[in-house]
């Protein structure tokens, strides 16, 4: 019996694997939308050693082009960032439009400008100005993100869907409540990889600054990345104040965002990036950098701190405030999650997503 062909086929790195977009299809599929808009979904990389992702790449194109070719859905919605990623994504797209599919790129990653505009040749340009223009509908996380993408590709159809995070339960997240003895003072999170695009050495900057002036200063890197970051630990002379607990899984997650205090995120380059929105949706106080869509979603002194890239010193003096301020730290965690309800809930967005798919495939 041929199995029912689905509405809709998304592509995307695997769920259960790391990043933004693996947390997002994650948080998608949970709320519920796969099973709403009958969804098929087909992974096109996972994490896992050169042969391992080679492998995962080979049998997600192939899967994805038979769909399209076999089963033709109304829409092919590829989640797709910047390299190999854009590259795989831009083909198969291509290969559903000469199927017949409406097709969305939605872009993620916070290197797609630099990719776009200087990293790439003239040809690759012009293939990926085709490929958004061409595209029946283009999804940036941001505005600002959403500008570029209308400069870069003027034919383009662009829309603006944010990523979306569940909220967890009144009473389980801030520093007030039932939940409040799980916060430990002085305890800054940060989550990612641990590599200079995320600004992880003026993150240790900061806090071999503050260490002397706050001794209970405990900060937990938790992702995966460079190990040669637990020597730039020890050059610092803070190896009493770190911790590096590797990539944490959800739950594990959740535990951590408990007892921080303090949630960073310096990033050089972003999207929007899921790990600050889960911390703002716990209700903790966040400083992060200007960059990206950050600053659609953080707004600076009202619901988190902003500061300037590379700069470690303002990255120091923002932790410093939120550290030595109990009041201020309780101010802006009840405002950011305020910000996570109104405008990145699971249900807000699954709604537009929803509604993008019925306009699409023509449905009023």
């Amino acid at each position: 019996m041929k199995a029912r062909a689905p509405r809709i086929l998304m592509l995307g790195t695997a769920p259960e694997g790391r990043g933004g977009v693996a947390a997002l299809v994650s948080v998608l599929r949970d709320g519920g939308l796969f099973e709403r808009e009958a969804v098929a979904y087909v992974s096109t990389h996972r994490e896992g050693g050169v042969f391992a992702k080679l492998g995962s790449a080979a049998s997600g194109f192939s899967k994805a082009a038979l769909a399209c070719l076999r089963q033709r859905p109304r829409i092919v919605h590829a989640h797709a960032a910047s390299g190999a990623s854009f590259l795989r994504k831009s083909m198969l797209l291509w290969l559903a439009r000469t199927a017949g599919c409406r097709t969305i790129f939605h872009l993620h990653g916070g290197g797609f400008r630099q990719f776009a505009t200087v990293r790439s040749s003239m040809l690759t340009q012009r293939w990926i100005r085709h490929t958004l223009e061409r595209s029946s509908l283009v999804i940036a996380l941001s505005e600002g993100w959403a500008q570029f993408l209308r400069g870069f590709a003027p034919e383009a159809r662009v829309t603006v869907v944010p990523n979306a995070v569940p909220l967890p339960r009144q009473g389980e997240q801030g520093e007030q409540g039932e939940q409040a003895e799980q916060v430990e003072p002085g305890r800054i999170l940060f989550l990612g990889r641990l590599e200079c695009a995320k600004g992880v050495a003026e993150l240790l900057d900061a806090a071999a600054t503050l260490a002397p002036r706050f001794p209970q200063l405990r900060l937990v890197l938790a992702g995966s990345g460079d190990l040669a970051r637990r020597a730039a630990v020890a050059a610092r002379g803070i190896g009493a104040h770190v911790e590096l607990p590797g990539w944490l899984d959800a739950a594990a997650r959740e535990r951590e965002l408990a007892r921080a205090s303090v949630f960073c995120l310096p990033s050089h380059a972003e999207g929007l990036p899921m790990s600050l929105l889960e911390a703002m949706a716990a209700g903790k106080a966040a400083v992060a950098t200007a960059v990206g869509a950050v600053p659609e979603a953080v707004r600076d002194g009202e619901n988190g701190l902003l500061v300037p890239p590379h700069d470690a010193p303002a990255l120091a003096a923002a932790l410093e405030r939120l550290l030595a301020d109990s009041a201020l730290r309780g101010r802006l965690g009840t405002q950011a999650r305020a910000t996570v309800e109104r405008h990145y809930s699971t249900e807000a967005v699954c709604g537009q997503l929803a509604a993008i798919y019925n306009d699409l495939a023509g449905v009023r």
